[in-house]
């Protein structure tokens, strides 16, 4: 177990967290266990403990649960086991075949999913299950927990025969009840009981004429409670078979304590083990509470927290739905040592505290809120001076107590110990006390412990600067609003903007101005440097997370316009085949004219098919001869083009039949103007104007100035 001092995890309020984790546990001996945790420093057992923890957490949420393990504690039975010639009772074997059964019901699940809970199934392992326990008990007990009938034949044998007397006690008693009531002798209520003995409630007048014992009588003395004459010597019979039956049963009872009381340590195993299992169920509970996971343990001396919580804290904060803001640490043997310095209520000692409680935790077997590429060395003493250390017991004042635990850090403190110290060298005169916390920190790095301190002392951040293992920190401030980022920065020092949070709350400018002299120009030259360098180190920070947002949108606007290139490189693409498929089938065009022309003139039909045969066979010899495969693909390519033109041209011919119909429907058309030669015209299709030159019967020569065309009357309208 690791050395660790009450105080010291009072500091780190790990009692307020194992209170917390003990309200998930389902049984009081499991609670007690769990306020009773203490750290430890075996690399194996954390890491087994750590791993059960982990495999539980697992378990939520799953198709095959973890069975339930509550039991009753027989810490009382298990005494009385160790007591010569003791007897348990009726309860105590219950409580006891409840524990046996549960042991051995997590065993089986255990092994059934061995695969998934292997440290969960290897410590199951390491506790013995007897059968013969559980039979035995159960060859007493009925499911009800009660003696059974056949536990002995002695016992079988009275019971059989208690059923018959209570048969004749009730049937002789009916009889009794039946002439009496008929005599008119009995009250109202007719019977009760008394002394666990059925009685006829009498009249008083007549209860001499009633063959019977009195046992009692009302309050008023009405009634005179009696027990018939016809059922005194069954009930007397009853009472010494119930007597029997006790005396049996307890026969019975010390029997079977006799055949359980070897077996003493192994029934304290298994209840030893139940409450373990509650343990880590409990710890499971509230690592998916604080949302807590399982980092690397590392030999090698580093501890590196990235995006760590202070569990106490996260939990607060969730609970009033405010954000908890988290802190990445790293100490190493290159940076062993840590200064955090900066302004008051920055979390400096929040810092210092999340990075002791969670090493607590993490040594005491508990996942932690961090992020799983988190790693973690174990220490063999953890030392805290953290908080208002007066000791009114003691007359101590501040400082002096302060002292006290330096001599105590000075004593323990090596290589294997990590210390954590809050407002490091306070309680004395600045410069007196600063130069003796110098030199405590001095020994401490000289004996390469690891550590935190917070601290306000110019002297300890120059130290800090100046020794090659150690590093200064701050916590981060906006440097307009002089509010907390709560956000820890290493490499620099921080200042602790003392005029200007004064300034901030109010206080005159001209006190502070006046304070300003009263302080060596070095110091404030120093501070005011520090302050600056925070305030550019903002400025930087905004910048850089504004860089970044703008250059996440450029990145976004690059992929829409690479898009949009893609799909108007396809489009073009396309428009280009469209104009070569055009210019082809206009060429071809042009040479089928000019055979055309050619027939035309000399009307030899031969001639005309050798032309055509001729064109035919240099198109075909310009087409690329296609694979049988390719074909196919081509084919079934053109069939679904075939099948897209055919939709088009059936829709084509559905919208000119909804035309034509809606044309018939409208108004008929304005009277025709009729053309004469020199009037101005153009094609009803076109847009080109001319002038007619002559009309011949229905058709008229339109000059366009260029050339002249003949055309159908019909075909042309005027242009005003």
């Amino acid at each position: 177990m690791i050395k660790i001092d009450v105080k010291t995890l009072e500091d780190l309020e790990f009692p307020a967290v194992l209170q917390q984790v003990s309200s998930f546990c389902i049984t009081a001996p499991g609670k007690e266990r769990v306020l009773a945790i203490k750290p430890f420093d075996d690399v194996q057992y954390i890491k087994t403990g750590l791993e059960q923890v982990k495999e539980f957490t697992a378990s939520f949420g799953s198709d095959s649960p973890i069975p339930n393990h509550g039991f009753e504690p027989i810490f009382r039975e298990l005494q009385l086991l160790d007591i010569e010639n003791s007897t348990l009772d009726v309860s105590g074997f219950r409580k006891i075949l409840t524990i046996t059964d549960t042991t051995h019901r997590l065993q089986g699940f255990f092994k059934k999913f061995e695969e998934f809970y292997i440290c969960l199934h290897a410590n199951a392992n390491t506790v013995e299950y007897r059968a013969n326990i559980s039979a035995e008990i159960q060859a007493i007990f009925d499911k009800y927990g009660e003696v059974r009938d056949d536990a002995s034949q002695q016992l079988s044998q009275i019971r059989r025969r208690l059923n018959v007397v209570k048969g004749q006690v009730n049937s002789s008693f009916g009889k009794a009840l039946t002439r009496y009531i008929g005599n008119d002798y009995l009250d109202e209520i007719r019977e009760s009981v008394v002394e666990n003995r059925r009685v006829l409630a009498v009249k008083a007048m007549y209860r001499r004429k009633v063959r019977g014992t009195v046992l009692g009588t009302s309050k008023t003395g009405s009634i005179v409670y009696m027990e018939p004459q016809e059922t005194f010597e069954f009930t007397t019979e009853l009472s010494n078979l119930v007597y029997e039956e006790l005396e049996e049963i307890k026969r019975i009872l010390k029997m079977l304590t006799e055949y359980v009381r070897p077996y003493t340590p192994l029934l304290a195993a298994h209840q030893d083990y139940l409450i373990h299992i509650d343990t880590v169920s409990a710890k499971a509970k509230y690592a998916v509470e604080i949302d807590g996971v399982l980092p690397l343990i590392t030999k090698q001396r580093r501890l590196s927290l990235v995006d760590a919580y202070h569990p106490l804290l996260f939990l607060a904060n969730k609970r009033r739905k405010e954000k908890t803001f988290p802190q990445s640490i790293a100490l190493e043997q290159d940076g062993r040592i840590i200064v955090i310095s900066g302004p008051n209520a920055g979390g400096k000692s929040i810092t210092l505290k999340t990075v002791g409680l969670l090493q607590v935790m993490v040594q005491s077997g508990f996942l932690i809120p961090v992020q799983p590429q988190s790693e973690v060395c174990l220490f063999d003493r953890i030392l805290t001076d953290i908080g208002d250390n007066q000791s009114i017991e003691n007359h101590l004042s501040t400082y002096s107590y302060r002292l006290k635990m330096m001599n105590h850090f000075l004593r323990k403190c090596n290589k294997n110990t990590l210390f954590l110290i809050d407002e490091f060298g306070t309680g004395s005169d600045p410069e007196l006390g600063g130069a003796l916390a110098e030199t405590f920190l001095e020994v401490f790095y000289e004996r390469e412990a690891f550590g935190i301190i917070t601290t306000h002392y110019a002297n300890l951040k120059l130290l800090a600067n100046e020794l090659p293992h150690a590093i200064n920190a701050n916590m981060l401030f906006d440097s307009k609003t002089l509010e907390p980022l709560y956000k820890l920065h290493l490499g620099e020092a921080g200042s602790s903007f003392t005029f200007e949070v004064a300034q901030k709350n109010g206080i005159p400018y001209s006190l502070i101005n006046r304070s300003k002299k009263k302080v060596e120009g070095g110091k404030i030259r120093f501070d005011k440097s520090i302050a600056d360098l925070q305030k550019e180190r903002s400025k930087l920070r905004k910048t850089s997370e504004y860089l970044e947002t703008s250059a996440q949108k450029a990145q976004k606007k690059e992929k829409e316009l690479e898009a949009v290139n893609i799909k108007v490189k396809d489009k073009l693409e396309s428009y280009q085949e469209l104009y070569d498929s055009n210019q082809k089938l206009i060429a071809i065009g042009k040479k089928f004219d000019q055979v055309s022309e050619r027939y035309h003139n000399n009307k030899k039909k031969k001639v005309l098919q050798e032309e055509l045969f001729k064109l035919v066979m240099i198109e075909n010899s310009k087409r690329k001869k296609i694979a049988p495969k390719q074909k196919k693909q081509v084919q079934t390519k053109e069939r679904i083009t075939q099948q897209e033109v055919d939709q088009k041209v059936a829709e084509i011919r559905t919208r000119k039949k909804e035309e034509k119909a809606a044309a018939k429907k409208a108004p008929p058309p304005a009277p025709k103007v009729t053309l004469k030669v020199g009037d101005r015209v153009r094609m009803l299709d076109g847009k080109a104007i001319g002038t007619i030159d002559t009309i011949e019967k229905k058709k008229a020569i339109v000059n366009y100035g260029i050339f002249t065309t003949n055309v159908n009357l019909d075909a042309l309208e005027k242009v005003s």
